[in-house]
Parts: structure tokens; sequence; C-alpha cells
């Protein structure tokens, strides 16, 4: 089981640095280069078993607060053809602010699984 949750974080771990690197078009990228990013060094800290579970629950945290904060005044979808613009940003955002706190919480459920064992 050991070896399924390690590729999960490297698998995740790419992504996130690919979904930071993408943002260079985003007028706020810094911020998203900075969400991204500390997913993606919080991914490779849980492969190399450096990650703590007090910072994946704050990590979690923050992330899904983010879910709230970005999410849209109406929901239109993720598409382009789906409606307004700014609704369909905030969307997608905050869809990826959930990915990043879901993967946070099954770092940290782990880690804390393992621990228990020892």
């Amino acid at each position: 089981m050991k070896t399924v949750f390690k590729l999960i974080s490297i698998v995740f771990t790419m992504l996130f640095f690919w979904a930071a690197y993408v943002q260079w078009n985003d007028p706020d990228a810094l911020l998203w280069y900075a969400i991204y990013g500390s997913a993606a060094v919080a991914s490779l800290f849980f492969f190399l078993d450096k990650l703590s579970f007090n910072i994946a629950l704050l990590l979690f945290a923050l992330y899904f607060i983010g879910v709230f904060i970005f999410w849209p005044d109406q929901f239109e979808g993720v598409g382009l053809e789906d409606g307004e613009i700014n609704n369909i940003e905030h969307a997608r955002e905050s869809l990826g602010l959930l990915i990043n706190a879901l993967a946070m919480l099954m770092y940290g459920l782990r880690i804390r699984h393992t621990k228990k064992k020892t």
C-alpha cells in the first residue's frame, strides 16, 4: 500500500507543478504559483516521508476555505461556452482548490494511519 501512495504523491507532485506553470498568463499568477507550488512541495515532501500531519492538515484547511472564497456567485460550469467568463474562472479556481484540499486530506489521513501503526 505504501508504494501506491508514493506513486500517487509523485503524480500529484508533477500535476501541481504543471498547474503552477500554466498560470503564467493569469492576472493573479503569483497567487496561483504559491497555491499550486505549495501543493507540489507538500506532495514531494509526502513522497520523501517529510510531510508532517499538522502541515497536511493546515494546507487542507486553507485550500478548503479557499474553495468557498473563490466559489462563483452563480455556478455556470467550467466550459467556456457555459456562461459568463468570471463565473467560469471562479468555478475552475474553486475546483482546483478542492483537488488540492482532497490531496492534502489524503496525505494527512495516510500519515496519521501510518503513525498509529508504529
